[in-house]
């Protein structure tokens, strides 16, 4: 569940940064999405991120 809410923010920021024109707030909203995706995917696959089965 962790994983959707970072995906969530990383939209959010990304869309106010561009609506803002503040390069940060897109740079910071796309790594977000970028990592909560590659997260997610891993958790999907079964794999163990950080040691864990679930990533929380």
């Amino acid at each position: 569940m962790g994983n959707e809410k970072m995906i969530i923010l990383g939209l959010i920021l990304l869309i106010i940064g561009l609506l803002v024109g503040m390069g940060l707030l897109t740079t910071i909203g796309g790594i977000l999405i970028l990592v909560g995706a590659i997260l997610w995917i891993l958790g999907a696959t079964g794999r163990a991120v950080g040691g864990r089965k679930h990533f929380f």
